[in-house]
């Protein structure tokens, strides 16, 4: 199996930008997935993000999890677990209007280290749908504003913890599933693994890095590249000791936003008649994915073009 895609983004300044945005592009149209290193974010700031979510887990979050395990007798199953994930979660979001203030348990510092974390990430996730704009032969901004609808981006944090489980082998930590929203930032344990992606017929494991960022795309850019970059399946493995730490950042859509393949990458296609994915509003995809998230993509496009008629140009069109 060839190396997981990894980034260095201070490549991209210097004579090994060219070299740097091929293997984007490859990474985009081959994994769906890659890792970046020297992405801007403090190291510091990581490390704090990182001290503060595990004490958090421990402190408000490991004795709910445990009493759900104990009230659904999941330590003893002797079946494999279809219907739940093997995780323990909190949201937080940040646009359009953060709930961060609102969200119960979280101490004042981790309140304010989040918000920063959250300014940051929102920064690194437009610099590299740009960086996706370059590589397509869209104009700068074009996913941004794409992405835009009236009230602007949906981005928020799913905080997660994958305890020690004694049955990884009959529950998932998380079922397999492609992400419904634009572009994921990643910020993963980087001593307990457990995520991997579908390449092909074979999981891969994502390689834990100390201070990286794992990105992957969502169905949302497989619908405007047309399918030129992929969203990929990936899960998380639970592991017998452990905890894995993970947050996963989703710079998404706005909710009014018309969803459909970007014309430029269209009329690159023209000679080759590839089929044209569906046009939508992205909050209809959300409604939609939200019964079906475990199950193939391709239904939901199949779905979204049955609506397709019904849909009318937003506020902020970008053709």
């Amino acid at each position: 199996m060839e190396n997981f895609p990894v980034i260095n983004m201070k490549n991209l300044n210097g004579d090994k930008r060219a070299s740097t945005m091929d293997i984007i592009k490859d990474a985009c149209e081959n994994w769906g997935f890659f890792e970046l290193v020297n992405h801007g974010i403090p190291h510091e700031m990581m490390d704090t993000v990182e001290r503060l979510t595990k004490g958090h887990y421990k402190k408000c979050m490991e004795q709910r999890f445990k009493e759900l395990v104990a009230s659904k007798a999941l330590e003893g199953v002797q079946v494999e677990i279809t219907n739940m994930d093997w995780e323990s979660t909190f949201f937080l979001r940040h646009l359009p209007v953060s709930n961060i203030s609102q969200v119960p348990d979280l101490d004042e510092e981790y309140r304010t280290i989040m918000k920063e974390f959250a300014v940051r990430l929102e920064k690194l996730a437009e610099e590299l749908l740009d960086l996706l704009c370059e590589n397509l032969g869209l104009e700068k901004g074009y996913l941004k504003k794409a992405f835009y609808g009236s009230k602007g981006p949906n981005f928020g944090t799913k905080v997660s913890n994958y305890p020690p489980c004694p049955k990884p082998e009959l529950i998932k930590g998380l079922r397999p599933h492609t992400d419904a929203g634009g572009v994921i930032l990643l910020f993963q344990d980087d001593k307990v693994s457990g995520l991997q992606l579908l390449k092909g017929d074979q999981w891969v494991d994502v390689p834990p890095m100390k201070h990286s960022i794992v990105v992957n795309l969502g169905d949302q850019l497989e619908v405007i590249t047309n399918g030129k970059y992929k969203s990929v399946l990936h899960r998380v493995i639970a592991q017998t000791d452990g905890n894995r730490m993970s947050l996963a950042s989703f710079y998404n859509p706005g909710n009014d936003a018309v969803i459909y393949p970007a014309p430029a990458v269209l009329e690159k296609e023209a000679e080759e008649r590839k089929e044209v994915y569906p046009k939508f509003v992205f909050d209809d995809y959300m409604k939609l994915y939200a019964g079906l998230k475990f199950q193939a993509k391709e239904p939901r496009f199949e779905l979204m073009k049955n609506v397709e008629a019904n849909v009318t140009m937003g506020p902020i069109a970008t053709a």
